[in-house]
């Protein structure tokens, strides 16, 4: 049986509510499935717009095979460009983040305008043609300050997730705020374990005591529709709401993303050990309720996020292997935020780096048991990890179909 089918097999045949067979979280050749199904054919969050401010500004990232540059251009418009020069395949753009005029590949200075078209190349044969070399583009869109990306050919209609998504971040202003602090941990196991362990705060009292502090352990927390009949959270949406923020629990039908606000323990309004604000002024000007708590938003397979009234923490999940998966956390503030004076970085960044580790080790020790020849699906705490079990079924409804699409026909004998 070929891979494609073995995963279809075990799919269709897998327990619900309970978690996936090994192969799914070792096995280098589902793997390679999960980043041709949904890596490369899913939207994908990858940085900020505040990141890019200016024309000729830029940053990199790697999605699986594909390295890829997010540059802005003269024009003002973000664009992703595929980050392979059209000469000899070299990659053009081979730092982390930077700002050029034009893109330069270093191997033989083949040179790119910013929005991607070759403007040089030295000493090519008569009737070279430049336009027919440009740096191929990727689909991009930015909303609300959040810029994805999508490498497929034909990319799914993004105009859903902006509708759902824009009128819970348009208030908070993120593409005018700006980075204060960027950190990236890789976690030694499969991309699938960081976002079940995510998913749930099953686990937060016995390994989080930085963020057990000031966020609540309720299984209604992580955003599942079971929401809806919380008390608690109906009052903040009504609070919140009527300071003009939308809040209520909203999901898209297949459950790939979703937007809520929720409160913070007590009087908390931040991510901090005391719960009071880390920045001084708030992440943006029309932002000023009090208790607005954190508005979270997760979207599969690359991101969670949470906004508080004085600044931000995104996280971007990118897999590296079978085993092995980078996460990214980016802390952003107003600004016009002054390090030193309206914030300490110490302060910002402690709770979420304190708990990235914690669940670093979690993860890693997650996946080391998983590689036992023991190991066998085990059943989820419906009344904890409902977050989980959603996020598992999402997983495999959406890969269901697309290995589908290559499923061989069942052979039969013919008397």
């Amino acid at each position: 049986m070929d891979t494609r089918n073995e995963m279809l097999k075990l799919i269709r045949e897998r327990r619900g509510g309970f978690s996936l067979q090994q192969p799914f979280y070792i096995d280098p050749d589902f793997y390679r499935l999960d980043l041709e199904l949904i890596w490369y054919r899913d939207w994908l969050f990858v940085g900020h717009d505040c990141e890019i401010a200016k024309p000729g500004s830029f940053f990199t990232v790697q999605v699986g095979d594909y390295p890829v540059v997010i540059v802005r251009g003269r024009d003002g418009r973000i664009r992703a460009l595929h980050n392979s020069c059209r000469h000899r395949g070299s990659r053009v753009c081979n730092t982390e983040r930077g700002t050029a005029a034009r893109l330069v590949c270093p191997y033989h200075q083949w040179t790119y305008d910013l929005d991607g078209s070759l403007v040089f190349a030295r000493q090519m044969a008569d009737g070279f043609c430049k336009e027919d070399f440009g740096l191929k583009a990727i689909a991009c869109e930015s909303v609300a300050g959040y810029i994805f990306i999508c490498l497929a050919d034909e990319p799914a209609d993004f105009a859903p997730f902006r509708t759902l998504m824009e009128p819970f971040f348009a208030p908070h202003n993120l593409a005018d705020a700006k980075v204060a602090y960027e950190t990236t941990i890789v976690e030694k196991g499969n991309w699938k374990l960081v976002w079940e362990n995510n998913r749930e705060c099953y686990h937060c009292a016995a390994n989080h005591p930085e963020l057990c502090k000031t966020f609540p352990e309720a299984p209604t927390i992580t955003g599942v529709p079971s929401v809806d009949s919380d008390p608690e959270m109906l009052a903040h949406w009504a609070h919140c709401e009527a300071a003009g923020l939308p809040s209520r629990f909203s999901i898209d039908g297949r459950g790939q993303y979703r937007a809520t606000r929720a409160p913070l323990l007590r009087d908390a309004v931040s991510y901090t050990m005391t719960g009071k604000p880390a920045v001084r002024k708030n992440l943006a000007d029309a932002v000023s309720a009090d208790r607005i708590g954190t508005l979270m938003l997760y979207h599969y397979p690359t991101t969670w996020n949470h906004v508080l009234i004085d600044h931000a923490t995104t996280f971007r999940v990118l897999p590296i292997s079978a085993t092995e998966t980078a996460v990214t956390t980016k802390w952003l503030v107003h600004k016009d935020a002054v390090e030193g004076v309206d914030y300490a970085i110490d302060e910002l960044t402690h709770v979420w780096t304190m708990t990235n580790d914690e669940d670093r080790r979690i993860v890693e020790e997650n996946a080391f048991g998983i590689k036992s020849p023991a190991y066998e699906p085990g059943p989820y705490s419906e009344m904890h990890e409902g977050g989980v079990i959603q996020f598992v079924d999402w997983y495999a409804g959406f890969m269901e179909p697309r290995l589908a699409e290559g499923e061989k026909p069942t052979l039969r004998n013919v008397a």
